[in-house]
């Protein structure tokens, strides 16, 4: 039987993330996991805080901590926010810990002692004010590709071209602002990305199943031509190198980020190492699917980088099979960005609303085949629309209904007819669409299956009119009622994944004692009659109430609306 590993991007430590950071990759793993748990799957899903790097240092800095301090509040100010989301992640680990370090360390000797790395002379930028050598995100100025005047020495954040400090017009020392730099020289560790090459476009090509953003990404970096990439920088906060006459040196930041999924893996299994076994996971593990979640600014370090690592070491780690990209979600046609503040944040998120409200608007618009856009409008028209109407008054109104006419309990009486006949075939085909698109990670699509469902219900109630029917048949509308509270069942374990907290309240409300390994399954006729007459529930409050033109004003207001372009 199929294990399945889930790993999401990992976070980077400085700061809250936004809503962009969570549907890029946070949140959709969380679905996929949960789906395949519900399915009876076993899976194991990893993330971490990415702790290294000049980001967190500077970000330090700004708050009056260590670094170490730093790291480690923010650490627990991630783990709590994905809670409150949610996130059911296995394990969530910390890129420095002491398991990242030694397997870090290990890729980095395998990959020497297998020619993959050398030692360089580099000119590196160095700053005279602050007596320092200054890598890469240390060094800030004008892009020379799109003209964007706050781009780092390794990436431009506006059109995400790779850059390196000696290629910015006008640069700036991050640490101190100062100008005044000069480029002296430096010894450091290149990964000779060129003479893995061939290797990594081969094992690219045996995946045709990848998504075309994914892909397409890939080969576009191999056909430009894979240039060897310093994998060291001149700071104190990192994975050591450990070896001689570079003592002053940590690995670069995209190097041991990656290997931190692994090294995550074994940060659980370490927590009960005498029923968990890390390695199983990722050494020959020929029964693994191994599934990866991340935005597109990451693609090219896990479909190049980070395989060439794993290629060169010669060992037999598990490989990615398959790696779900997505676009930006950007906010008012800007990007959201944690350095510039610029959009909404997890944090303000969910103290304005419940996780659920987030999880459904996110995933229903999923940036997956084009970036898409927040606007205040379209979050609360979904919410309106989709939860409160679609789902919620459905919900409400039906048990409400039977409440009053027949007690706290499915009533009996009735007969099963054509309708109900009819409303059984298309849920099936409904669900075994919802259940493809989920296993094909179409998320968009499968919240559109998910909907459907949803009005399905709807359209059956609106046919069936309990409320008519019960003036001159109660029959009748006992057993459409019993129809429809079977399908409040169906829809909180189809929603299980996308809306957790809302199915376990409809779990609690019909007495159904749902857990995370329940779904749909069976003959659909079957399936609506599952709850019998005599079944008691209880009304719950308001499943999802409607959000105001008060307060979309007043939020666009607070975080910007139309403006913020």
């Amino acid at each position: 039987m199929t294990r399945h590993l889930i790993t999401s991007a990992l976070p980077y430590i400085n700061g809250v993330k936004h809503l962009g950071n969570l549907v890029g990759s946070m949140l959709p793993s969380d679905l996929y996991a949960r789906f395949l748990r519900a399915r009876g799957e076993e899976v194991l899903l990893i993330c971490a805080t990415d702790e290294h790097g000049t980001p967190a240092e500077l970000a330090a800095r700004a708050a009056d901590q260590t670094v170490e301090q730093f790291c480690a509040e923010q650490h627990e100010v991630q783990a709590r926010l994905g809670e409150a989301f949610n996130l059911s992640f296995d394990y969530f680990g910390r890129s420095s810990s002491q398991q990242n370090h030694e397997l870090t360390q290990h890729f980095g000797n395998k990959l020497f002692e297998n020619g993959f790395i050398e030692e360089r002379v580099t000119k590196q930028v160095f700053s005279v004010d602050d007596d320092r050598f200054l890598p890469d995100r240390y060094v800030e100025g004008t892009c020379p590709h799109c003209g964007y005047d706050k781009a780092r020495g390794d990436q431009c954040e506006s059109c995400t071209r790779l850059l390196d400090p000696t290629d910015l017009v006008e640069p700036r020392s991050a640490v101190s602002g100062s100008t005044n730099l000069e480029v002296r020289e430096s010894r450091h560790l290149f990964l000779l990305q060129s003479k893995l090459s061939d290797e990594i476009r081969a094992w690219v090509n045996t995946h045709p199943d990848w998504p075309v953003l994914v892909s397409s990404i890939a080969l576009k970096w191999l056909d430009e031509g894979l240039h060897d990439r310093g994998i060291t920088r001149d700071l104190k906060w990192g994975v050591p190198v450990g070896r001689e006459g570079m003592e002053d040196k940590v690995y670069y930041v995209w190097f041991d980020a990656p290997i931190e999924y692994i090294a995550a893996t074994k940060e659980w299994a370490d927590k009960d190492p005498e029923n968990r076994d890390w390695k199983s996971w990722w050494y020959e593990a020929e029964d693994v699917r191994y599934t990866e979640f991340m935005a597109k600014d990451n693609i090219p370090f896990h479909t190049v980088t980070f395989p060439g690592t794993i290629l060169g070491s010669r060992e037999p780690w598990k490989m990615v099979d398959y790696i779900k990209g997505f676009n930006w979600l950007n906010y008012y046609g800007g990007k959201f960005s944690t350095s510039q503040k610029r959009g909404i944040f997890m944090s303000d998120a969910i103290e304005m609303l419940p996780a659920d409200y987030w999880r459904y608007y996110l995933l229903a618009n999923a940036p997956e085949s084009s970036d898409s856009s927040f606007t205040w409008d379209g979050f609360a028209g979904t919410v309106n629309k989709d939860l409160a109407d679609t789902l919620g008054n459905f919900v409400n109104r039906i048990l409400k209904f039977c409440s009053s006419k027949f007690g706290s309990a499915l009533p009996e009486g009735g007969e099963i007819g054509e309708r109900e006949k009819e409303l059984a075939a298309t849920l099936a085909k409904r669900i075994e669409a919802y259940n493809t698109h989920m296993s094909e990670l179409q998320i968009r699509k499968a919240m559109q299956e998910l909907r459907a469902i949803w009005v399905m219900g709807n359209e059956y109630l609106t046919e069936a009119a309990p409320w008519t029917a019960f003036k001159t048949d109660p029959d009748a509308a006992a057993a459409s009622l019993r129809i429809a509270i079977n399908l409040i069942r169906v829809f909180a374990i189809l929603g299980a994944p996308v809306i957790p907290d809302a199915s376990s309240r409809l779990s609690e409300a019909l007495g159904l004692g749902l857990t995370d390994r329940d779904w749909i399954e069976g003959d659909m006729m079957d399936v609506l009659q599952t709850l019998k007459p005599g079944h008691e529930f209880t009304v719950p409050d308001v499943l999802f109430r409607k959000i105001s033109d008060e307060e979309i004003a007043e939020w666009e207001s607070r975080f910007g609306g139309s403006d913020a372009e």
